[in-house]
């Protein structure tokens, strides 16, 4: 059996659904952790693809041909190539050092993500990658560097400094345990590029400043953007310097 609905009936369907844009406003308010989720991909993507070549996923073997080209080490930087300030920050030595730092940055993520919004949160993330792999050429330039940890510490540095501005101890929350315990770890095991934390936990506590103003005093929304840019391009002038 079957009845004809009329034109008519069609046309109010069409009329009582959502647009395209509110279709994707829906979406949009759906993901709250878009770009903690995107990054994550990323990171995991960038390992599989520099780990082809039979390294041993545990840390130890030879690196891959990837990985060094991908890598941070000052002498390829006389070539030019600053994409490696860049794509060290998603090179990762082993299945315990991507796992470590996907693991924290999701915690962060989830804390900072939506208090922040999603182009200041990247923008955070990205002038800390840089700011960490600045501090690993000034610390280590010979060594071959990669890692999330120094964006990671970054995030932990904007966290610490938002805390603060709200008037709570960190040392009185997880996160505050959480910091004090990797840097503990970043200064008494071999092998772990003390700049790339420390420098990565100085750019994003300068973004922090800024992106978690304390209670009762808001900034200029252009300055959310502004401030994380300049300590991008501070981070990669002062990498630039180093030559």
């Amino acid at each position: 059996m079957q009845a004809d609905v009329g034109s008519k009936c069609l046309d109010c369907v069409r009329r009582d659904r959502p647009s395209t844009r509110t279709r994707i406003n829906y979406w949009n308010a759906a993901q709250p952790l878009l770009i903690t989720k995107a990054i994550i991909a990323l990171n995991v993507v960038f390992f599989i693809y520099t780990n082809v070549g039979g390294v041993n996923l545990g840390g130890g073997g030879e690196l891959s041909e990837n990985t060094i080209n991908l890598g941070l080490y000052k002498g390829f930087l006389y070539n030019d190539e600053w994409y490696r300030l860049v794509t060290a920050g998603f090179v990762h030595f082993g299945i315990f050092h991507i796992g470590m730092n996907m693991f924290l940055l999701w915690q962060l993520g989830t804390m900072l993500e939506r208090e922040i919004g999603r182009v200041p949160f990247a923008l955070a993330y990205t002038a800390a990658l840089l700011a960490g792999s600045t501090g690993a050429l000034i610390a280590s330039p010979w060594a071959l560097s990669g890692g999330a940890s120094g964006a990671v510490f970054g995030l932990m540095g904007l966290a610490t400094v938002g805390m603060r501005q709200r008037g709570i101890n960190p040392l009185q929350t997880g996160l505050g345990m959480t910091l004090l315990l990797n840097l503990l770890i970043t200064v008494t095991i071999p092998g772990i590029s003390i700049g790339g934390h420390i420098g990565g936990l100085i750019g994003g506590a300068a973004c922090g400043v800024v992106l978690i103003p304390p209670r009762g005093r808001n900034y200029a929304p252009w300055m959310t953007y502004a401030a994380p840019v300049a300590v991008g391009l501070a981070s990669f002038l002062i990498a630039y310097a180093t030559l």
